[in-house]
C-alpha cells in the first residue's frame, strides 16, 4: 500500500476495501479534512457547468450561481454526509454486520474524495460538451464509482469490526 492521498485515490478505483482498511483509526479531525477536500473538489467540478449556464442565460450571473453552489456544497452537503453516515451506522444494528459511526464516516467520506476526479471529469464534460451521451456516461461512471467504493469500504469496515 502506497502512502499519500493521490496514490490512495487512484488505488481506490481497483482496491477500495484495502484502502479504507489502511485508513482505519484516523482521527475524526482528519475525516473532516477528507470530507471538506472532497466538497471543495466537487465545487470546483461544478464551475465549468455554471460558466456555461451563465453564458447561455446571463439573467443569473456566474457569481450568483457559484454562491448558491458554494452554499450547497460547502455547508449543506457536509451535514447531509454526517447524517447519512449516522443513518448507515444506526441501520447496521439491524443486520449481522456491525459498523461503528466512525467507520461509517470513514467509508462515506473516503468514497466522496476518491470519486472527486471522476466528478471533475464530469464537470469538464458538462462545461465543454454540454448535455448529451458524453455527460451521461461521465456522470454514470462517477455515480457507479462512488457506489462501488462506498460499498466496498462499508464491507471492509464491517468485516473488521465484526471480528
Amino acid at each position: 500500500m502506497q502512502s499519500g492521498i493521490v496514490p490512495r485515490i487512484v488505488q481506490s478505483w481497483w482496491a477500495p476495501g484495502r484502502v479504507v482498511t489502511s485508513l482505519r483509526g484516523i482521527p475524526d479531525r482528519a475525516l473532516v479534512v477528507i470530507l471538506m477536500a472532497a466538497m471543495l473538489m466537487f465545487l470546483v467540478a461544478q464551475t465549468p457547468e455554471h460558466a456555461r449556464a451563465a453564458h447561455l442565460d446571463p439573467s443569473v450571473p456566474m457569481a450568483a450561481r457559484m454562491a448558491g453552489a458554494a452554499t450547497a456544497v460547502l455547508f449543506m452537503m457536509p451535514l447531509v454526509a454526517y447524517a447519512l453516515a449516522a443513518l448507515v451506522a444506526g441501520l447496521s444494528r439491524l443486520t449481522p454486520w456491525r459498523i461503528d459511526p466512525q467507520a461509517s464516516r470513514l467509508a462515506l467520506f473516503w468514497a466522496l474524495l476518491a470519486v472527486a476526479p471522476a466528478m471533475l471529469l464530469a464537470g469538464l464534460t458538462a462545461g465543454l460538451v454540454g448535455p448529451g451521451p458524453a455527460l451521461t456516461l461521465t456522470r454514470a461512471v462517477a455515480g457507479l464509482g462512488f457506489l462501488m467504493i462506498w460499498g466496498a469500504g462499508l464491507r471492509a469496515v464491517s468485516t473488521a469490526s465484526a471480528q
